[in-house]
């Protein structure tokens, strides 16, 4: 990694950190990681029983436990940082954020229109504003629907420091 895609990266990281970090308090409890999934199933009305919401909770359970290397229900900025790039994207985050992703997709066509993706990053944290900006930068073709697979290679470039106009639009 380049020391300016590694700057990049560290930006972005950081600005995704305090996404997550629900109570401010400069560190991220499995309450705090994991309520982003209970927000988003509040969101969307699903039950509990909705196997979309079972695989979702599933793998935030997995996600959490990835970056949690030490077990202690907490993670520092340096911990998140270091559990967090390409290879833990590819192999563990791409699973539990396409499941938030198919929970906010309430047509199940493997799209989100505008309101779907607005809802689906306010749950996560992110101002409507810059969830429907965000929007805006990654519906490249203006077919008014973003897919499943240009949602996740978004999120995986804004977090390994390439360009990516949807993260820069909701950070």
């Amino acid at each position: 990694m380049s020391p300016t895609t590694a700057t990049a990266a560290t930006a972005a990281r950081v600005r995704v950190f305090a996404m997550m970090d629900a109570d401010g308090d400069r560190g991220i409890t499995r309450h705090d990681y994991l309520s982003h999934i209970d927000r988003t199933v509040l969101a969307t009305g699903r039950t509990e029983d909705d196997p979309l919401v079972v695989t979702a909770r599933a793998e935030g359970v997995k996600a959490w436990g990835a970056k949690d290397a030490n077990s202690d229900g907490k993670l520092t900025f340096d911990e998140y940082n270091a559990s967090v790039g390409a290879d833990t994207f590819d192999n563990v985050c791409r699973f539990a954020l396409g499941a938030l992703f198919d929970l906010a997709d309430t047509d199940g066509d493997g799209a989100l229109d505008k309101a779907e993706y607005t809802m689906l990053r306010t749950a996560l944290n992110n101002s409507p504003s810059n969830a429907a900006a965000a929007f805006d930068a990654l519906d490249a073709d203006g077919d008014g629907v973003v897919g499943r697979d240009a949602y996740l290679a978004s999120i995986r470039a804004y977090i390994v420091g390439d360009s990516s106009p949807m993260g820069e639009a909701l950070y």
